[in-house]
């Protein structure tokens, strides 16, 4: 099957990337979200990024203008039933991507092919809840879209070759790679990655080090190029504590559970840069750890 329109559910930060590499990979896109100011600021963060791509010389400035004249918004989500591909990139919930699904069976054309973003969630148990699991594939972006490469593809049970081998197409002609991850927990990235997060949160519980060390200890002592709790606060510490929970219901051993800490952090609404403090409090010129 060939793709010419994609709906995207949800405006925040991934759903707005999402938007932005597929504009300007030629589709036509509509950016649904409940939330009408949300789209408004979507469309505002497409704009100042693309204009940054074309400062840096990655685009031309008619390259940004005919993708940007490819998106649409809409509110309601009947709107995005005729769209050859929608991609659910909403909250790291179960109960609201279910919901999602439901809300748009009525509507489905019958060649739509239904995707979600999620990074953790089982994809044979999302496509179950709706009238087309042969045609339910994960598609699982990296933070920020518009830049890193890596795109996972997780096949639910019943998701069939056709789908797979369409979405296979739409990754290449975004120009990112494919890496096939089976539907286990956390996929492949996450199932490392969060991991080494919440080892870093643990760290930082009992004492070993604070954040700055913790930190700086992983950046000059084994390369990375951010610091597991910078990175944590970059993600969303509700989405790692989300995903630290699947792994730990879904594979059921104890050195998935989640540190109390990042839970706490949770509950009093510090979940990172998005809502200006986690394990740093961002609301200053330069950000200060918070521990």
């Amino acid at each position: 099957m060939e793709i010419h329109s994609v709906g995207i559910v949800g405006a925040g930060q991934m759903g707005n990337g999402i938007a932005h590499v597929f504009a300007l990979a030629g589709y036509d896109v509509l950016l649904n979200d409940v939330n009408p100011q949300m789209l408004g600021a979507a469309v505002a963060t497409i704009d100042k990024n693309m204009e940054r791509q074309v400062s840096r010389e990655k685009i031309s400035a008619a390259d940004k203008a005919a993708a940007m004249a490819r998106i649409k918004t809409s509110a309601t989500l009947a709107d995005l039933g005729p769209c050859d591909l929608i991609i659910e990139a909403a909250t790291e919930r179960e109960e609201v991507k279910n919901a999602i699904f439901a809300g748009l069976a009525p509507h489905l054309a019958p060649q739509t092919i239904l995707t979600s973003n999620t990074s953790s969630i089982s994809i044979t148990r999302l496509a179950a809840q709706t009238d087309r699991p042969e045609r339910f594939i994960g598609i699982h972006f990296m933070n920020p879209v518009p830049v890193m490469q890596l795109v996972e593809l997780i096949r639910g049970i019943a998701t069939d070759r056709d789908t797979y081998d369409t979405l296979m197409e739409v990754v290449r002609r975004l120009g990112k790679t494919a890496a096939n991850a089976e539907d286990f927990p956390a996929f492949i990235v996450n199932r490392i990655l969060v991991p080494m997060i919440n080892e870093a949160v643990y760290t930082l519980y009992e004492g070993v080090g604070s954040v700055k060390s913790i930190d700086e200890a992983m950046k000059l002592g084994a390369n990375h190029p951010m610091g597991p709790l910078e990175l944590a606060d970059f993600i969303g510490l509700d989405t790692c504590l989300a995903i630290m929970n699947v792994l730990h219901d879904g594979l059921g051993d104890s050195k998935y559970r989640p540190c109390p800490l990042l839970s706490k952090y949770v509950e009093a609404g510090w979940l990172g840069r998005k809502t200006k403090r986690g394990f740093y409090d961002y609301r200053g010129e330069v950000p200060v750890p918070t521990r």
